[in-house]
């Protein structure tokens, strides 16, 4: 595990300037305020390469160009017009997988038709009421245990009413072997009353938990032959009074399992159990400007330990720095 970085190029690289373009921004704010010629002299460049460069730092906020002489923004504020320009990719590519989830539509067009075109005809139930529906999932796994339950919960009004009544026979039929719950659900659920207590419970027995910012519907695929499709896509369950299609057939669970992993890939895991209060207390100590001695000293480990946590932090977040995991974990609500 390599020290942070003490630049200010790392972050810049990591957020998608080129090393080129963090170099300069680095040349700029030494000189503070210099015209193209002296910043082509101070990085041994030619005027015009070095001019095209600072025309893309202009463009992206980072320099500012004041009658021919360029001056760096505070890098705060540089980072932050950096960082503003990724999130609206993100959410650009996000309204594309929205988009493209429509789709689904057709497959809901093919099971109400009740034709499965490579094994003829399969059940479709619809199905009403919460008890109905978690009581299904243990009666499923009943019949061939250990069944896995893949399930994404998309707002807090269901997960308010899986924590508070439902939560616990799923507990249990985990701690019986009969199946195993990976969830995906929505960040701004972690706060909510009983939700760590009951999600705490739920991995310990052997579930696995992660979040994403927005979950684009419920659905579950429960074992490799039952899939659970809402009675209207996108919304929540109790507002339709639990109406939701049980459909048996390995092709729309196979849709639905690889929608989950999909999600999955993107969503980030729970900072619960010993190893992830081990990173989140690095990761809070760091943004307290502390250093790996400190740290160590601190929490009573060894450097060694406090590194290693950081690199755990870092692969569970997908960060390519330590300040990236930083911020990260502050967005994922690891800090609060």
């Amino acid at each position: 595990m390599r020290d942070e970085p003490s630049t200010v190029a790392d972050p810049f690289e990591t957020l998608g300037l080129d090393p080129a373009q963090t170099a300069l921004y680095a040349a700029v704010l030494r000189l503070h305020r210099a015209t193209r010629t002296e910043l082509a002299q101070a990085m041994n460049g030619s005027v015009e390469s070095i001019g095209r460069q600072l025309d893309d730092l202009v463009k992206l906020g980072v320099v500012e160009e004041q009658s021919g002489q360029y001056l760096a923004r505070h890098p705060a504020a540089a980072l932050g017009k950096v960082i503003a320009r990724r999130l609206e990719r993100l959410a650009e590519e996000s309204r594309r997988i929205d988009s493209a989830l429509g789709s689904i539509r057709g497959l809901i067009r093919d099971y109400d038709a009740g034709r499965d075109f490579q094994d003829g005809p399969f059940t479709v139930e619809l199905v009403s009421g919460a008890d109905v529906l978690y009581e299904s999932v243990v009666g499923i796994a009943l019949q061939s245990p250990p069944m896995t339950l893949l399930t994404a919960v998309p707002d807090e009004r269901t997960m308010t009413d899986f924590v508070r009544k439902f939560a616990d026979p799923w507990i249990d039929a985990q701690k019986r072997k009969l199946l195993t719950v990976h969830a995906i659900i929505p960040v701004s659920t972690l706060p909510q009353p009983g939700v760590r207590d009951q999600l705490g419970r739920l991995i310990e027995t052997g579930g696995q938990v992660r979040t994403l910012d927005r979950v684009p519907s419920w659905f579950m695929a429960a074992g490799p032959d039952t899939a659970g499709l809402p009675a209207a896509w996108g919304g929540n369950l109790p507002d339709h009074a639990y109406n939701f299609y049980l459909v048996r057939t390995p092709l729309v669970v196979g849709v639905l399992r690889s929608l989950f992993l999909e999600l999955w890939g993107r969503a980030v895991p729970l900072p619960w159990g010993r190893r992830g209060d081990g990173m989140v207390q690095v990761l809070r100590l760091a943004a307290q400007g502390m250093c790996d001695d400190s740290i160590a000293r601190q929490l009573g480990v060894s450097v060694r330990t406090v590194r290693a946590r950081f690199a755990d932090a870092m692969a569970e977040l997908g960060a390519q720095s330590r300040f990236h995991a930083g911020v990260e974990a502050a967005r994922r609500g690891w800090l609060s």
